[in-house]
């Protein structure tokens, strides 16, 4: 199950609207948010080592070719999970919708790659740390959309809670 191009629409201006939320949150202005490099992929674009079974999205790290004789610059990529998110918003449905999941999702990977490009985690961690990061993470998303008014948002977050788990 791939996205369609109106899905595409819809995740073009959610990264937009999630680059400027997590920018506010971090006091970031639009050139500092811009400087945290990523690119996002939809499954039908992903190299195998990308795809996962057990996420809606997660980051890769790349590096970039520098210079001769100098380290390039890392990048992160955003690998979406078409089939995944496709088939929450499905068994959700008409609860769960997919502007206001594709917004949570939007807003936990970015703060990911803000805090790993400011250096507030690594992107290396053992299986115990990277729990905590996800916890640290998820916490953050919700401060950062608590405030965001979109139809059926208030379950998207719920299930994000602790007390809850969408897969």
């Amino acid at each position: 199950m791939y996205f369609s191009r109106p899905h595409k629409s819809v995740i073009n201006r959610v990264f937009s609207r999630a680059e400027n939320l997590v920018g506010g949150y971090y006091r970031l202005s639009p050139a500092q948010m811009k400087s945290h490099q990523y690119d996002v992929r939809t499954l039908a674009k992903l190299e195998k080592h990308e795809v996962s079974d057990y996420a809606f999205a997660h980051l890769c790290k790349y590096v970039m070719g520098g210079p001769e004789g100098k380290e390039g610059s890392g990048f992160y990529r955003i690998c979406l999970q078409d089939n995944r998110i496709l088939e929450a918003v499905e068994r959700g449905n008409p609860f769960i919708q997919f502007p206001s999941l594709m917004t949570y999702i939007a807003v936990h990977e970015l703060i990911h790659v803000v805090r790993f490009n400011n250096g507030e985690s690594d992107f290396d961690l053992s299986p115990g740390e990277r729990e905590i990061e996800e916890e640290k993470v998820h916490r953050i998303t919700r401060n950062v959309l608590q405030g965001v008014a979109t139809p059926g948002f208030g379950l998207v977050l719920d299930c994000f809670s602790s007390r809850y788990k969408i897969n």
